[in-house]
């Protein structure tokens, strides 16, 4: 495989996490528009909202049989345009029954795309030879910026979520087409091997580390995706304007710690990239619940922005290294763990917070958190650490 045509498949898989980014968060921001445009009651709400997750971990598992056939670029070719369409049906529709359609639709096929895209980054990341998937991630969180920030316009300026996802899509549907003409996969890393489809097998019981730490990421995620607002607000006495900033600082934290992040692994190597952010992210959630103020309850989420971002992408690459006949299999598993946490964190962190307080909530996943560092040896296993003379040398070095 030639150095252009990798860097033209890095260049355009970085483009589908994108674009994924910017269509995950034009949903997941306009959440209160969707509940108005069909009238959806707070009681049903919470159960369109876990539907979402719950097709998206169905999505996932069917992918892990379909890459047996088809190629993960070939899944990832029409489950991205699916998103897309599925998010301009939810803006589209107005009785109750479009929106269970468009968002099922939505789950299903998102879950395909979590998982091929992570399946792809993992396959170019045994072909460079070195740590890239953090940039990939860097790509989703930069969307994920920009996704929010349309939908602060519509919201903003009062658009119809028709008018606001009209744009984004007619933009994004092309693009995501031509860029999937570039789509490459690596080999597996033994030569003769065939393709990754035909060979290996996954313990679930060596997986099984990867996935509580995926899940105790994305429980840390959702904390503070669905609660630092209210927790500034309610509990630091905020104004209503200052408590939307911890998340958009969390946000933008997440990308400079991604745009960095394979710079880290290629010279400490994974192991010790995971445990610290581990231990920052723990730090980040520690003074969060005992912050005296705002300005303190910011810091400790820049700090969590910081510290969680490096988690997710090395623990979809831990688990291509320990499979390496087996990598799709492994993420299409590992990918439903990440539906898992985002399922169980806001609910949790409600829960304890009524019960007892949100400051002792706060502590809870970072408990979780920390308990990264007991499963940290999970990614190390060699070949581990690409680059820098860490690992094995460089059959490839593009890009």
């Amino acid at each position: 495989m030639t150095d252009a045509r990798l860097r033209h498949g890095r260049a355009s898989l970085a483009l589908s996490f994108f674009v994924q980014g910017v269509t995950f968060a034009l949903l997941v921001t306009r959440i209160p528009a969707i509940q108005d445009r069909y009238g959806i009651s707070d009681g049903l709400l919470p159960v369109f909202l876990a539907a979402v997750p719950i097709l998206a971990g169905v999505g996932s598992v069917v992918t892990e049989k379909v890459v047996a056939r088809v190629r993960p670029r070939g899944v990832l070719r029409w489950a991205q345009p699916l998103v897309l369409l599925a998010l301009l049906g939810v803006g589209a529709g107005s009785e109750l029954w479009q929106a269970a359609v468009a968002l099922g639709v939505f789950g299903l096929s998102v879950g395909a795309l979590d998982a091929s895209m992570n399946m792809m980054g993992v396959s170019l990341q045994r072909a460079y030879g070195r740590s890239i998937m953090l940039g990939f991630h860097a790509a989703y969180s930069l969307g994920g910026i920009a996704g929010a920030s349309m939908a602060w316009a519509g919201a903003h300026w009062d658009l119809t979520l028709l008018v606001s996802y009209l744009p984004a899509v007619v933009l994004l549907l092309p693009g995501a087409f031509i860029g999937s003409r570039w789509y490459v996969e690596g080999k597996a890393e033994d030569d003769g091997q065939e393709t990754e489809r035909q060979g290996g097998s996954v313990s679930f019981k060596l997986l099984m580390p990867l996935c509580l730490v995926m899940s105790f990421a994305y429980i840390g995620d959702s904390t503070v995706s669905n609660w630092s607002a209210k927790y500034l607000q309610d509990v630091l006495g905020s104004s209503e304007q200052l408590s939307t900033v911890p998340y958009n600082v969390y946000m933008v934290t997440t990308l400079l710690g991604r745009a960095v992040g394979d710079f880290g692994v290629r010279r400490f190597g994974a192991v010790a990239v995971v445990r610290f952010g581990s231990v920052l992210a723990a730090a980040g959630f520690a003074v969060v619940a005992v912050a005296s103020g705002a300005w303190i309850g910011m810091l400790g989420f820049t700090m969590l922005g910081l510290g969680l971002c490096v988690i997710v992408p090395q623990t979809f690459a831990a688990a291509g290294r320990m499979f390496p006949g087996a990598s799709d299999t492994a993420i299409a598993r590992l990918n439903v763990f990440n539906y898992v946490g985002f399922l169980v964190g806001s609910p949790l962190v409600g829960a304890l917070g009524d019960a007892w307080s949100y400051r002792g909530a706060m502590l809870v996943p970072m408990v979780l958190v920390l308990a990264t560092l007991v499963h940290a040896k999970s990614f190390g296993s060699e070949p581990a650490r690409y680059g820098g003379g860490h690992e094995r040398p460089r059959t490839v070095d593009v890009g």
